[in-house]
């Protein structure tokens, strides 16, 4: 190992937060050698290949100017934790499937091996970095077990939640609106916290590294991604009303976004937000509010995730409606299977339902997405029915009765619709989930366009 090495950083998770967030470190400090470790020996061969194993513009250039520097994935996290000073634990916090908050709260028991074996493998002080989004006070569980062996060896635990959008997570690390601190408020604590302001500081402006006590740390992630499903959803809900009334929902996104005390951003109606983070994080929110007796609280919030649902189950009676009534051996395009553009990732992907609700209703499925077919295929697994999977737009519409727009990709919005509908079936259908086809031009060129929040346009 060089020598001229300041600190060794540790990240034990190589997913779509650990593997980006660590290359940043890794290619804004040269001064510390990064390492990412994972249980999964196929992720960490392709972190070390020219496929990287995540999909975000500008990774690679990103990963290629440190990998083998000061940036090294392997597999032996025991070795990894004894060389390190510094752990970021990035690993799954899913939600529970099983037991008392089923369905709610965290699975923290991916979050509890890792401490264990931090615990078991350390022969040296550490400071150990929460990335993971977890419940408020888990960093007290994570602190009772580093102390529980009595070994003399100090660990410091700090919470640095992640704030990333995927699809521009590389921009957001490297000018984040904020990078947030926590830890306990004791002398040691206040040391621990200043080496990782330290580490920031090297690329990020000290007015935007923000530190606080651990609690508040820990729940600011719950609530922001809270408060950005929240707008969704109230968006979402005005879309069925403005459908209802010859309302167009983006005049009225772009009249609300107007007032500066609402501001324009999270306003974009669709069929639904996915992704690995709000859907998860406002239960586990919800679990906290109800096991501290806040029924009402818990009832507001679980709101949010239950006009998501709704609006995915609009839009699949929207298409049968119009279609109509049957969708029995109809041929359907889906364009777009992540659940936003500039990503393969497809959790909790409105397109998942979408796809097994018209798979239910005996339609043939045509799915189609530039950097997602991989991981569609792998949650369409096991679903019966007819499923292809074409990634040439044109190619996948081609005799098909109707198109669904699921993922917001620019290409989308500049196809040669004329060409597609040639070689449709008619009447042809496009359902826009995502409303960024130019509808009029659509409907001159002979489809029957839904979009989400507006008056359909078409020709019966």
């Amino acid at each position: 190992m060089n020598p001229s090495f300041k600190k060794k950083i540790l990240c034990i998770g190589a997913g779509y937060v650990g593997g980006p967030t660590m290359a940043m470190i890794a290619h804004k400090c040269p001064q510390y050698k990064v390492t990412v470790v994972d249980i999964n020996p196929d992720r960490i061969n392709e972190w070390n290949s020219e496929n990287l194993p995540i999909y975000e513009p500008g990774l690679y250039e990103i990963v290629q100017s440190a990998r083998g520097k000061n940036l090294f994935f392997h597999t032996d996290v025991e070795k990894g934790i004894r060389e390190s000073d510094i752990i970021f634990v990035s690993v799954n916090t899913p939600t529970k499937t099983f037991g008392v908050g089923a369905g709610m709260a965290a699975d923290l028991q991916y979050w509890e091996k890792t401490a264990r074996q931090i615990l078991e493998c350390s022969r040296s002080p550490k400071i150990i970095v929460e990335k993971s989004t977890l419940p408020v006070k888990t960093a007290l569980a994570m602190e009772r077990i580093l102390s529980s062996a009595n070994n003399g060896i100090h660990f410091e635990v700090l919470s640095n939640p992640e704030f990333l959008a995927e699809g521009t997570a590389v921009k957001d690390l490297e000018n984040p609106d904020r990078v947030l601190i926590g830890s306990s408020q004791t002398p040691s604590g206040l040391k621990a916290r200043d080496e990782l302001v330290e580490i920031y500081s090297n690329w990020v402006p000290k007015d935007q590294i923000i530190t606080s006590n651990i609690w508040s740390s820990e729940l600011s992630k719950l609530v922001a991604n809270a408060f950005l499903a929240q707008r969704i959803s109230s968006i979402n809900a005005i879309s069925d009303l403005c459908e209802k009334t010859d309302a167009d929902v983006s005049e009225v996104a772009h009249a609300i976004g107007m007032d500066a005390r609402i501001g324009n951003r999270f306003l974009n109606a669709s069929v639904g937000f996915g992704g690995s983070c709000f859907k998860k994080d406002i239960l586990n929110l919800v679990y906290l509010c109800r096991n501290y007796g806040l029924t009402e609280v818990a009832d507001y919030w679980e709101s949010v995730v239950r006009i998501n649902e709704y609006q995915k189950k609009r839009f699949i009676l929207n298409m049968l409606k119009a279609m109509f009534n049957t969708l029995a051996d109809k041929k359907i395009c889906l364009l777009g299977f992540a659940f936003k553009a500039d990503t393969g990732d497809t959790r909790e992907t409105p397109a998942l339902y979408i796809a097994e609700k018209l798979l239910e209703e005996n339609a043939k499925l045509v799915i189609s997405d530039p950097k997602a077919l991989k991981n569609a295929r792998k949650d369409l697994k096991g679903v019966s029915g007819d499923i292809s999977y074409i990634e040439d737009p044109y190619e996948a519409a081609g005799g098909c009765h109707a198109i669904a727009v699921l993922t917001e990709w620019a290409l989308y919005a500049e196809l040669d619709y004329q060409r597609i509908y040639t070689s449709m079936e008619k009447p042809a259908f496009l359902f826009d989930g995502r409303n960024i086809i130019p509808h009029q031009k659509l409907y001159e060129i002979g489809f029957n366009v839904y979009p989400i929040g507006k008056p359909a346009l078409k020709h019966f």
